[in-house]
């Protein structure tokens, strides 16, 4: 696998998560953070494990690895904010795979866990967090649905047929 799709695959990232969170802005306050079907208890809650699992391996990723215990925090209940670091989250990912080489996909990282420190190469360690995204977003669309809001588009990005509007303007 190619530098090159990790970087497109980041920014397929950005731009799916840009795109729920306009969906989730026609949300009140009450309905993002009311019980709903899922993992996890409300859209708000899923995409705080979102962010924050973000947060982690980013962390690892870019050398400095920090636990969940470092990193975990009272949810953020304004979905504006939440965008906000989400859209910053996902800018760091684009940079960092930006910045990758060939060698570095089979670097090796720190990941801290309960039972301590575990190696992992970057490679796998980016095919995980973009498949966690994919998972939990997947939630949110039912979600998101629960909540009476139509759940976006978020897999027309790589094709050109069928490629929404807001996706061409990701892809370079």
């Amino acid at each position: 696998m190619s530098t090159a799709h990790f970087v497109l695959m980041a920014k397929n990232n950005a731009w799916a998560n840009a795109t729920l969170y306009d969906a989730v802005a026609k949300l009140s306050l009450v309905d993002f953070t009311a019980p709903r079907p899922g993992f996890f208890p409300s859209l708000c809650a899923t995409l705080n494990h979102i962010l924050l699992v973000d947060f982690f391996y980013l962390s690892a990723l870019e050398g400095a690895p920090q636990s969940y215990g470092e990193l975990d925090r009272p949810d953020v209940e304004d979905p504006a904010a939440m965008a906000a670091e989400q859209a910053s989250a996902d800018a760091r990912l684009i940079a960092l795979c930006e910045g990758l080489t060939d060698g570095s996909l089979t670097e090796m990282r720190d990941t801290v866990r309960d039972s301590g420190r575990v190696a992992e190469r970057v490679d796998a360690l980016l095919l995980h967090l973009f498949q966690h995204q994919v998972h939990h977003r997947g939630q949110a669309h039912v979600q998101l649905q629960d909540a009476g809001v139509k759940p976006p588009q978020l897999d027309d990005f790589h094709l050109e047929y069928g490629r929404v509007p807001s996706a061409k303007v990701w892809i370079n």
